[in-house]
């Protein structure tokens, strides 16, 4: 295999992760573990740490088990799908809880449209405090209607 056969796979792999997690969001975290989101849907949570926040550890369990098995017996395409999973995962950590939740200022007076855009859309997610009625799903895709509000 060449290096850019398996950069192509990382690179692919991170982009089909967009729609494993509105997939994942809609229909696993709205649906049958709500019990574990349902905390993040509201106004403030008490701490810094919440039930939500056991999803990184659940959808981390696929990413060391291809890494694992793509090293083992020899480096091969399972360990350049786990990399596009944790490079996912980094930009997932990085504009939901830093950029949009602010669970850590770092980028707290961003004015990159893009980045304002997925904040927008976010915010819309979290107006309905239950399960039902959601909208914008996703996360670094989001409709065009938000950038230009």
């Amino acid at each position: 295999m060449t290096i850019l056969f398996y950069f192509i796979t990382t690179l692919v792999t991170f982009l089909l992760m967009e729609a494993v997690t509105w997939l994942t969001h809609k229909f696993v975290m709205h649906g049958f573990l709500w019990y574990l989101h349902e905390d993040h849907h509201q106004p403030k949570y008490n701490g810094v740490f919440e039930k939500n926040d056991a999803f990184f550890i659940i959808f981390a369990i696929p990413s060391i088990a291809l890494f694992y098995f793509g090293v083992n017996p020899t480096l091969n395409i399972l360990f350049f799908i786990a990399l596009g999973i944790l490079c996912y995962g980094i930009a997932y950590f990085l504009i939901h809880d830093v950029l949009i939740h602010q669970r850590f200022k770092w980028f707290k007076n961003t004015k990159n449209k893009y980045l304002v855009g997925l904040r927008k859309a976010h915010k819309i997610h979290h107006k309905h405090l239950g399960k039902e009625h959601g909208e914008c799903f996703g996360m670094l895709y989001v409709p065009f209607k938000y950038f230009s509000m």
